[in-house]
């Protein structure tokens, strides 16, 4: 691949189409396909509305949506949320790593999505599809099953976390044609162990934005970390251990100095719109720092208008000023990730909680992780903790305190350097290069990957 700008990715997007499928399942499938988009034959296909969906689909996925949401939220329910939550995890149960064993075997899970997929699952999306005999990328398991099952050959399906529910893979996987993007090796440990051949299986890394990466020597991306560290490093501790190593891997040219902004946090809530309280309380808690111009917080909505509508009540009891706190909230998902993508670029800390967005940790952001939602969060929230990119959060009311000497003692600082070089930042060129020549290179380099 000869690409020079992030402008150029998809220059030969003409020849290079793909049907590009997603779900409305949370924001997670969403914002992998995301990265993508030019490259999707028509437009983005989201199962189960619009035109990849029949009436009585349409409605059944709304109401699979809203029973998710429901139990997304349900933790905070007094009395009854524990056990209606219990029931989303038990559906999504990932099981334990160790110890390694085969675990091919069909579950419970796969036989409902078989079923479901019998009985008209994803129908309007196969009727779609025949239309035209190019590759399916998807983020979403049931449209890669429901594909390949169908007899579709050239089926790509994304994992959008560290580990994986067995419904991801096929009854007899040795027998199905669906190849997998992993993003991380654990991702692909635990295709492995569901029976996936090793020749399906390629560690891309999750697809980022390349608004954010930029071109595939990640122009944009070490550029924004150059100009980061130095507010997550305000005692200079951190580069008084690595300077040499970050001028290295950073380039002389993006290292930096000189604060060129306010110290920027931004907090992100899940597409159920949960634990938007933790919000406000950080709000609250920063609310000196952020009267006083210290630093500048992002509270992230997404296409929640009841999020919204509570960021802007928050607002309103600390600042009308627009600098100081910005809202983001878009009624579309692509208005949402553009606006999201935008405000990462000066973003020094992301909160949120271990989800798709730990892999936005390889932009060389440090994660603060709200409690997890769900098995495959908790997962998410260990290989963040694996590669030293994450801590967890302490109590929102004192953000204040504990923030700051995570600050003073150079901690942040040594997160972002670490998701840096550990995570995997090119999952968008090398899917791209999958689908293309069939193939992936492989490199040594800590960063180029």
């Amino acid at each position: 691949m000869n690409i020079k700008n992030s402008n150029t990715l998809f220059e030969s997007s003409e020849e290079t189409k793909a049907w590009v499928i997603s779900a409305t399942m949370g924001y997670g499938h969403q914002r992998a396909v995301y990265p993508l988009k030019d490259i999707a034959e028509e437009k983005i296909i989201t199962v189960g509305a619009g035109e990849a969906a029949s009436k009585n689909e349409e409605k059944l996925w709304k109401r699979v949506l809203g029973a998710y949401e429901l139990m997304s939220r349900a933790k905070s329910i007094p009395i009854i949320g524990k056990p209606v939550f219990s029931l989303l995890d038990t559906l999504l149960h990932i099981p334990s790593y160790y110890p390694m064993r085969d675990l091919s075997n069909a579950t419970f899970q796969v036989d409902l999505l078989e079923s479901s997929i019998n009985k008209g699952l994803c129908s309007a999306m196969l009727e779609k599809v025949k239309t035209k005999n190019i590759p399916i990328v998807t983020s979403f398991y049931a449209s890669a099953i429901a594909a390949d099952m169908k007899g579709s050959h050239n089926v790509y399906c994304i994992i959008c976390d560290a580990d994986l529910n067995r419904a991801w893979v096929a009854r007899q996987p040795w027998e199905s044609r669906i190849h997998y993007f992993a993003p991380c090796g654990k991702a692909a440990q635990r295709l492995r162990a569901y029976g996936v051949p090793d020749e399906r299986i390629f560690i891309t890394g999750f697809p980022l934005p390349i608004e954010l990466t930029g071109d595939q020597n990640l122009t944009v991306l070490k550029r924004n970390l150059g100009k980061r560290l130095v507010h997550l490093d305000p005692k200079k501790v951190f580069r008084a251990r690595h300077e040499m190593n970050i001028q290295h891997f950073l380039e002389i040219q993006n290292y930096s100095d000189t604060k060129t902004r306010k110290l920027t946090i931004t907090y992100a809530v899940g597409g159920a719109g949960a634990l938007k309280e933790i919000g406000g309380k950080i709000a609250l808690s920063l609310k000196d720092k952020i009267l006083n111009d210290e630093l500048k917080l992002v509270l992230v909505a997404g296409t929640k208008q009841n999020v919204n509508e509570y960021f802007h009540s928050v607002k309103e009891k600390i600042t009308q000023a627009n600098s100081q706190i910005e809202i983001i909230y878009a009624e579309s998902l692509d208005g949402y990730f553009q606006k999201f993508n935008l405000a990462l670029q000066e973003t020094d800390i992301l909160w949120t909680k271990p989800s798709e967005l730990s892999f936005y940790s390889g932009l060389g952001i440090p994660i603060i992780m709200t409690p997890t939602i769900g098995s495959q969060e908790k997962f998410n929230r260990k290989w963040l903790f694996e590669i030293q990119a994450g801590i967890m959060q302490d109590n929102p009311d004192y953000t204040d305190q504990w923030l700051t000497e995570l600050l003073n003692k150079g901690i942040l600082a040594e997160m972002a350097w670490s998701g840096f070089l550990k995570a995997r930042k090119l999952g968008t060129y090398k899917i791209l290069e999958v689908l293309r020549t069939g193939k992936m290179t492989y490199t040594q380099s800590p960063v180029l990957r």
